[in-house]
């Protein structure tokens, strides 16, 4: 690696020269320096608290740097905020959306910069269609004029990359923008970013799907706690070279060898109804891990919060162990064996005010309880435990939970549902966000579980993760089960081939 200044050297874009920035108890970044070409897209790699977001809100002057200098174009710096950032070309969308819920899709593109025909008056018309060419552009399947309070989060994001192609940009940040995207979706955004690299625009690729980083990415750079490791061509990497310099080991990633046995039913649902979902039957077995896969609005959130009781059912039975449950709020379905590891992490599955040690308590506080009086010992073991299993990268359990990074967040949500130790799990994107080797130990954990006797529902986007951990796959497509496959019959093909439609015969050819 160059040790040039970025004053000396104009072949770079952005060049990040040797720049440190340390917290109270922690120190996340130590001399590091990153160059990023114009018109490349360059991977930024590394665990959960390996310095990657540190670098970026730095980069996009969130944060003020404690040493080093930044270039831009070979011009020095000087300190500058985020809206100075965006004057200079600098967009960063971050892995957690921040949109204004109640306006629409087109007035959070254009947010500061509505178009006008006067200085009172806005010209919504030039507005809603500017907004609905750059939704096309991603090939969105939601209009300029919804309210991004009615949209997914998938879709949220989707509105943040519209949000940033509509600025004359130099370089863009997108921090794990495919998280909550589909194949499509992820399809359409990397032909965005190929056209974006081929107009000069320099791209970062924050991501922790190496699948990724080989397909749309030229160069990568790997931090790991907070130090810069390599920076290289990715033909020049290959999959466990990158993973062992990211953990600084070499990870033992063999499939895990299991066969599920039959074991009793724990959770029987028969003709499921609700918002977005209809007649939709399983069950699942002590000891097994169902799969439940789909496009994003094909039900699956919706019907794992309605056997949670987040959602309403109009139609249909549960039971758990054989006993019947119609579920009205979560806290029944909680007394009765069920946990939910929600999809939004931040709006519901952690309370951000609070304590890593707090967030892990709440569903265990009669565990963690003598007499109605919480013992602080218990609660603090508690959580030191799982900020051990799962590798919480915390200055400590009384840090809040909005400072962490959205993989660390994760962790957290994970761990006070596994320490619930439910009868039955369901698990909601539950390695969205989580690097290679916290999604290793989530895995392990969930066949130790299981293991044990509890059954689990994994729903996920990530194809390898259903067919690596499931015993059986279920398939919904608008709203309904039209496909169940064993471990043996489970295929890409036969999965996707349920996921647009088409019928068991279709799929079979």
């Amino acid at each position: 690696m160059s040790n040039s200044s970025g004053g000396e050297n104009h072949l770079y874009r952005l060049e990040m020269h040797s720049i440190s920035k340390a917290f109270p108890g922690v120190q996340a970044l130590d001399n590091v320096t990153f160059q990023l070409q114009p018109g490349e897209i360059h991977a930024l790699l590394g665990e959960n608290g390996a310095g990657k977001s540190t670098l970026i809100k730095i980069m996009s002057g969130a944060y003020p740097s404690d040493s080093g200098q930044i270039f831009l174009d070979g011009k020095p710096l000087a300190a500058y905020g985020p809206h100075q950032a965006l004057q200079l070309g600098i967009v960063t969308i971050y892995q957690e959306t921040n949109l204004a819920f109640d306006l629409s899709v087109a007035e959070n593109i254009f947010m500061g910069r509505i178009p006008g025909t006067s200085r009172w008056r806005v010209n919504w018309k030039q507005l809603y269609s500017e907004a609905q060419a750059l939704l096309a552009q991603l090939d969105a399947g939601f209009n300029a004029h919804d309210k991004v309070g009615s949209l997914s989060p998938a879709q949220r994001q989707m509105v943040e990359i519209a949000k940033a192609l509509s600025t004359t940009a130099k370089v863009i940040v997108l921090d794990e923008p495919t998280a909550s995207l589909t194949g499509r979706e992820v399809t359409a955004l990397f032909e965005v970013m190929t056209r974006l690299k081929s107009r000069g625009v320099s791209l970062i690729l924050i991501t922790h799907r190496l699948s990724e980083v080989f397909r749309i990415c030229d160069r990568l750079t790997i931090l790991r706690d907070g130090k810069w490791v390599n920076t290289a061509p990715v033909n020049e990497m290959d999959e466990s070279r990158i993973v062992a310099q990211m953990v600084g080991r070499n990870l033992d990633d063999t499939p895990v060898n299991r066969r599920f046995q039959d074991g009793s039913v724990l959770l029987d649902v028969r003709g499921l109804c609700g918002h977005r979902f209809t007649d939709v039957s399983f069950e699942i077995h002590a000891g097994e891990i169902v799969g439940l896969f789909g496009l994003v609005g094909a039900g699956r959130t919706e019907v794992a919060r309605a056997i949670f009781g987040a959602e309403s059912i109009s139609a249909g039975t549960l039971s758990i162990n054989g006993k019947s449950l119609r579920p009205r709020s979560p806290q029944q379905a909680i007394d009765a064996g069920l946990a939910l590891v929600p999809e939004d992490r931040k709006f519901q599955g952690l309370v951000l005010e609070m304590s890593v040690r707090q967030n892990i308590a709440l569903p265990n506080l009669k565990r963690l309880s003598r007499l109605g009086i919480l013992n602080p010992r218990a609660e603090d073991k508690l959580a030191n435990d799982f900020k051990t299993m799962l590798d919480i990268r915390t200055p400590s359990i009384a840090t809040r939970a909005q400072s962490l990074s959205g993989g660390n967040q994760q962790k957290i949500v994970m761990s006070k549902w596994l320490a619930k130790r439910p009868r039955v799990l369901i698990l909601d994107e539950p390695t969205r966000g989580i690097d290679v080797a916290a999604k290793a130990e989530v895995h392990k954990l969930i066949h130790q579980l299981t293991d044990e006797g509890m059954g689990v529902l994994l729903i996920s986007s990530e194809l390898p993760e259903i067919l690596a951990m499931s015993d059986r796959v279920l398939v919904m497509h608008e709203g309904r089960l039209v496909g169940e496959l064993s471990r043996e019959e489970a295929s890409e093909e036969k999965i996707m081939s349920f996921t647009v439609g088409q019928t068991v015969a279709d799929a079979a050819v």
